[in-house]
C-alpha cells in the first residue's frame, strides 16, 4: 500500500519551539530520509519537534542531559518494547511521530503509549500492529545502541557478515538443507514409530473390518425400524383386519351384500335411463374394488403371527447398526464418515511402510546433494573472507588499533547445520605479538565499538538512515579523530545521527544539536536545539576542556577547520 497522507493533526504534538536547520545538507544516496521527529511526554521531554537533513548530525550535551532520549524515541518507532516508565510523570500518554520524505512524498509513522499500558501504532494515520510498524521502520532506520556492539559476539551475526554478499549460495544451501531434514525426519518417524504404527495398523484394520462386515447403507435404519414395528404388532394388525372383514363381507349383514342389492335395485331403471345405467356401472366397479379389498384383508387377518426368522433378521440388522453407531456414531452417517477416514489412514500407513524401504536411499541422496551445495557455499565464503577482512582491517587500524589483525575462520562441522557445513568466527587481536583468538574472547568494549563502526563503514548500513548511540565510548585521542573521519565518510552515502561526547566527532558534523535540561515550574524539562556556528564553537570548546576559555575556543576552532585531522587513505563505501 502506498501511503502519502500525513498523520492526523490530533496525533502530532505542538511544540513550543521547532528545531530547524539552516545549513545546506550534503548529498546522500537516494532513499527515504527521516525529515522530522515529533515527541510528546517522553521522559523529561514535554514537547519537541526536530527537523533533520542528510549528512552527519550529532547530539551533544552535559552528562545527564538525556542525550539518548532521542534514540529512545526512534527506538519506539522501530518497535522496541514500550515501558510505561517512559511516560512523563503526571501525563496520561506519550506520543512519538516520525516523518520520512520518499521520492517527493511524505510518509509518517507514530506510536502512542498510554499510562494504562495500552498502545496504538499508526502508519500514515492508519492503525497497524506494532509488528507492522517495526517491519516498515526497519527498512528505513537502523540504530546501533550502546550495547549493540555486543551482538558481534554471536556466531550467527559474525557468519551473517560474511554471508551478506552470498545470497545465491546461502539460498541454495538452505533449500537443500530443508529438503534433507524433512526426508530425514520422516524416516526417523517411520523407524522410531514402528511399534506405534503396528498398533495403529491393528486397530484401524479391526475397525475397518468391523464396519465392512456390517456394510451399512445410507438411510437404511428407518425402513428397518418400520418393518420391526410391523412384525411386532402383527396380532393387532390381524385383529383389525378381521374386524374390517366382518363389516365388509363376513358379517350377517355386510357391505358387499348391501352393495349387491343396490346394483340389483337399479336393474329396472337402467333399461330406460342412461343416468341410472351409469350409476349402476359405478356401483358394480365399487363392488369389484370392495371384493378385492376383502381378499387382501382376509390375507392380513389370517397372518396373525410373525415369522421368527424374519423378525430375528430385522432385529439382528438393527442391532448390528446400533452397535456401530455406539462405537463410531452417533448417527449412521457418522459411522460411514468414520469408515472413510479409517480407510484413508490405513492407506497412508501402508504407503509409509512401503516407502520406508526407499526413503533411506532418498535421505542419503539428499545428504550428498547438501554436501555438494555446502562445499560451494564454503568455497564462496573462503573467497570472500580475505578481501572483506582486509577492508575491515584497514578501517580498524585507522581507528586507533594500528597493530590489529582480523580474519574470518571456517571450522567444519561433523554434520551439516541449518546455516552451513562450517562454523564461521571472527578471529581478532589488537595487540602485536598476540595470537588470533575469537573476537568474543579478546575484544574490549571499546574495541568492539570500533569494529562495529568499521563494519558499518565498509558494508554500509542496511537502511538509508543509521543512528549511533555513544558507540564512541572509551575512545579518545587519535582514535577519536579516526572515528570522526569514518562517521563523516559514512554520512556521504547515508543519513547518520550520532549521540556523542567526543569533540572530534562533533567538529565533523554537518548539523549539530545540543540537548539541555532546565527546570520549569518545578519540573525538569529536556530540550533539543540546533546550534548556530558560534554556539557550535562554544559547545565543542566545552567538550574539549570543560570551559570556553580563549585557549579552548582556539583549539575548538582549529578542530572545526580540520587542522588536526590528518589525511587518511580514502575508503570505498
Amino acid at each position: 500500500m502506498t501511503r502519502k497522507a500525513r498523520a492526523p493533526r490530533e496525533d502530532r504534538p505542538r511544540a513550543e519551539k521547532t528545531a530547524t536547520l539552516s545549513r545546506p545538507s550534503p548529498a546522500v544516496s537516494a532513499g527515504p530520509a527521516l525529515a522530522r521527529l515529533e515527541v510528546r511526554n517522553l521522559a523529561t521531554i514535554r514537547e519537541l519537534e526536530l527537523d533533520f537533513a542528510g549528512g552527519l548530525s550529532v547530539f551533544t550535551g552535559e552528562t545527564g542531559a538525556g542525550k539518548s532520549i532521542i534514540v529512545d524515541a526512534l527506538g519506539l518507532l522501530l518497535g522496541s518494547r514500550a515501558n510505561t516508565d517512559l511516560i512523563r510523570t503526571g501525563e496520561s500518554d506519550l506520543l512519538v511521530t516520525g516523518f520520512w520524505n520518499e521520492h517527493g512524498d511524505e510518509s509518517s509513522a507514530s506510536r502512542r503509549l498510554a499510562a494504562q499500558g495500552r498502545g496504538v501504532a499508526r502508519l500514515d494515520g492508519e492503525v497497524v500492529s506494532v509488528r507492522e510498524l517495526q517491519e516498515w521502520a526497519q527498512t528505513r532506520l537502523t540504530i546501533h545502541w550502546q550495547h549493540s556492539a555486543v551482538s558481534l559476539l554471536g556466531p550467527a551475526n559474525q557468519r551473517a557478515l560474511l554471508d551478506r554478499g552470498l545470497p545465491e549460495q546461502t539460498g541454495a544451501y538452505t533449500h537443500a538443507y530443508r529438503e534433507w531434514q524433512e526426508a530425514r525426519a520422516r524416516l526417523e518417524r517411520l523407524r522410531t514409530g514402528e511399534r506405534e504404527r503396528a498398533r495403529q495398523l491393528d486397530l484401524l484394520t479391526f475397525q475397518a473390518r468391523e464396519i465392512a462386515e456390517v456394510a451399512p447403507l445410507p438411510g437404511e435404519e428407518e425402513p428397518l425400524q418400520a418393518e420391526l414395528n410391523r412384525l411386532a404388532n402383527l396380532e393387532t394388525i390381524a385383529q383389525s383386519a378381521a374386524g374390517a372383514l366382518t363389516l365388509i363381507s363376513d358379517g350377517e349383514e355386510n357391505a358387499l351384500g348391501f352393495l349387491g342389492e343396490a346394483v340389483r335395485a337399479l336393474n329396472a331403471s337402467a333399461r330406460y335411463d342412461d343416468a341410472s345405467a351409469a350409476l349402476q356401472q359405478e356401483l358394480r366397479a365399487a363392488l369389484d374394488s370392495l371384493q378385492a379389498v376383502s381378499g387382501e384383508l382376509r390375507a392380513v387377518a389370517e397372518d396373525g403371527a410373525a415369522d421368527p426368522e424374519q423378525l430375528a433378521h430385522v432385529e439382528g440388522r438393527l442391532g448390528a447398526l446400533g452397535k456401530l453407531r455406539t462405537k463410531y456414531g452417533p448417527t449412521l452417517d457418522d459411522v460411514l464418515e468414520f469408515q472413510a477416514g479409517v480407510e484413508e489412514e490405513l492407506a497412508a500407513l501402508t504407503s509409509d511402510e512401503q516407502t520406508a524401504g526407499t526413503l533411506d536411499a532418498d535421505v542419503e541422496a539428499l545428504l550428498d546433494e547438501l554436501r555438494r551445495v555446502g562445499a560451494k557455499l564454503d568455497s564462496a565464503r573462503q573467497k570472500r573472507a580475505a578481501p572483506l577482512a582486509a577492508e575491515l582491517l584497514a578501517v580498524i587500524r585507522e581507528l586507533g588499533m594500528p597493530h590489529a589483525r582480523l580474519e574470518f575462520r571456517l571450522s567444519p562441522l561433523s554434520e551439516p547445520a541449518l546455516y552451513g557445513p562450517s562454523d564461521v568466527t571472527i578471529q581478532f587481536t589488537a595487540n602485536p605479538g598476540e595470537d588470533l583468538a575469537p573476537l568474543s574472547d579478546v575484544a574490549s568494549g571499546g574495541e568492539l565499538s570500533r569494529v562495529m563502526l568499521a563494519i558499518s563503514t565498509v558494508l554500509g548500513a542496511d537502511t538509508p538512515a543509521v543512528v549511533f548511540d555513544e558507540v564512541d565510548a572509551g575512545i579518545g585521542g587519535g582514535a577519536a579523530l579516526a572515528v570522526a573521519e569514518q562517521l563523516h565518510r559514512l554520512a556521504r552515502s547515508r543519513q547518520v545521527m550520532v549521540v556523542t561526547h567526543l569533540a572530534q566527532i562533533a567538529a565533523r558534523a554537518d548539523h549539530h544539536f545540543k540537548v539541555e535540561k532546565a527546570v520549569e515550574e518545578g519540573r525538569t524539562v529536556s530540550r533539543v536545539r540546533p546550534l548556530s556556528p558560534a554556539e557550535r564553537l562554544e559547545e565543542i570548546a566545552r567538550m574539549l576542556g570543560g570551559n570556553t576559555s580563549e585557549a579552548a575556543l582556539g583549539h575548538a576552532r582549529e578542530l572545526m577547520e580540520g587542522k588536526e585531522v590528518k589525511p587518511s587513505n580514502r575508503l570505498k563505501v
